[in-house]
Order: structure tokens, then sequence, then C-alpha cells
């Protein structure tokens, strides 16, 4: 139940989230037009197009969050066309989120255009469960927190996040280990170690995101004040931006960016020095060109 205030229906922890929501939106929507503006000058892959609708998705998500809390403010409840309206766009954007997040992972368009069978079973495994998701999220949302059926959904809800999270790992896995053994058959070996050290940023910048929104930022929620609990949705909703701005950027579709171009003479390359770690932070990388350009070394420590 919502307490009543001064300021409306909802709680002091509540109070500052239509706000938070639409000036979120307002970044996103910003954000997602200097993407297209610089999609526009250059030659791009499909996937820049699916990053393009999932900023628009994620920002009419937040309009209608907004929208949907501004009423449960004014008048105690969601109108109904409004709420539906935000369990469609939350819906499609997470479907969307996912979807993107693996199919760059995979590689696809950036580093091959076919998806492998195994690939496939991933957006076979991921599409569904996002669907479940979206479903156990709506029941939360329109349940009376407290319930047993509240509390049920709540935990199906956590785990098939979980699974969804951990299997868009695997198409980066896959992809770092395909560009390894690229490297060391394929005559094109610079430019294969150039995409293996994005590939290995990115498995990490995915598991800091995932293990910023989904644990350090809801033990940040429990040891808050009460109303400073808003706090939480911020800072998720800033790192969510922080991700996308870091996967726009090391993906962008310009002439001088490395992992989207062939080499002109493969002698002209710069080539890399991998040190190659266990663990999720492996790869330490760092370019070493030689005096003249020319002569290039490569050494590999394992």
């Amino acid at each position: 139940m919502h307490t009543h205030n001064p300021h409306g229906f909802l709680s002091a922890a509540e109070i500052p989230l239509p706000r938070l929501y639409l000036y979120m939106a307002g970044v996103f929507f910003i954000a997602a037009l200097v993407w297209v503006y610089n999609l526009m000058n250059y030659s791009v892959f499909k996937i820049h197009w699916l990053m393009a609708a999932l900023a628009f998705t994620k920002s009419m998500s937040l309009v209608f969050h907004s929208i949907n809390y501004y009423f449960i403010n004014t008048k105690g409840h969601p109108i109904e066309g409004w709420a539906i309206m935000y369990y469609i766009t939350h819906l499609l954007k997470g479907a969307l989120l996912f979807i993107t997040l693996a199919l760059i992972g995979t590689g696809w368009a950036f580093v091959k255009y076919i998806l492998s069978d195994k690939e496939k079973k991933i957006f076979m495994i991921v599409i569904p469960l996002q669907v479940l998701a979206n479903v156990a999220y709506i029941i939360i949302e329109s349940t009376e927190e407290g319930s047993s059926e509240y509390y049920v959904w709540k935990e199906i809800l956590f785990l098939v996040d979980l699974i969804c999270c951990g299997a868009i790992l695997f198409p980066v896995v896959w992809s770092i280990r395909h560009l390894q053994e690229a490297s060391s058959t394929d005559g094109k070996a610079a430019m294969n170690l150039e995409k293996l050290k994005l590939f290995r940023h990115y498995y990490v910048m995915i598991v800091c995101y995932i293990y910023f929104t989904r644990i350090i930022a809801i033990l940040l929620k429990f040891t808050m004040p009460f109303q400073w609990q808003w706090c939480y949705e911020f800072l998720v909703e800033v790192s969510t931006l922080i991700f996308f701005v870091l996967t726009g950027y090391k993906f962008r579709p310009a002439s001088n960016n490395p992992y989207l171009q062939l080499p002109q003479d493969e002698d002209d390359v710069e080539n890399d020095e991998v040190v190659t770690e266990s663990g999720a932070l492996e790869g330490i990388s760092k370019v070493k060109k030689t005096s003249n350009g020319r002569d290039r070394q490569k050494e590999s420590t394992l």
C-alpha cells in the first residue's frame, strides 16, 4: 500500500521517481539521436540500427514509467492504458537489450555473418526467459507486497534474470575462443588480436554491468535510509546509460575504429602483445609498434 503524504500517494522513497524517470528518458533520447546522427555519416551494420532501436525503446519505457508513477501519486492507482503501454515498452526493451548484447557477443556482423547452432540456441533460451521475466515483473508490480504470490514471482524474476545474464556471457566467451584460434592460424593475426582485445573488454564490461545493477545496487538499497531508496533506481539508470554509451563507443561505425576496418597493408598493422590470464579479467593487452612499423614482432605469454 502507498502511504499518503502531503505531495500525493507515493511514499517518501518514491516521490522523486516520476521526475527521475522523465529526466533519464530525455538523456537516453538525446543519446539515441546522437547515435543515429553518427550512423548517417558512415556505412553501418544492421546491428547498429538495432542498438538505436534499443536506446529509443529504453527512452519510451522510461517516459511511460514516469507517467505511471505520476498517476499513482495523484490518483492513488495507475491508469490502465498508461500502465499497459509501460509494460509493453518494458518487455520490448528487455528483449531488445538481451538480443543486442547476445548478437554483439557472438561477433555477428563484426566478426562473422552467420550464427552457429549453439549460438542460435542461446536466443531460443534467452527470448522466452525474457518474456517470463517480464510476466513476473508485471505480476510483482500489480500484486500487493507481502502476499505469498508476490514473493514467489519475485524469486522467479530474480532467478530468470540471472540465467539471462549468464546466458549472454557464453557467446562472448565463444567469440574470444574463436578469435584466439583464428589469430594463431589466420594470416590476419594482428587484426584478429585487435578484435580479441575488444571482446575481452566487452566481456569485462558486461560482467561489471551485471554485477553492479544486480548485486551492488541492491545491497545499497538495503543499507540506505528509507527516504534515499530512490537512489537505487538512479544508480541502475545511470549505470545502464554508461554501459550503453561505452558499448556504442566500442562498436561505433567510425572510419578510424580499428575493429570495423580491414587493414590496407598487413605490414602497417600494429601488432599486439597479449598477456593471457585465467579468470574473468583476462586479457591485459598493450600495443607495441616497432620503429619503422614493418619489423613486426609477436610475443605471447601464457
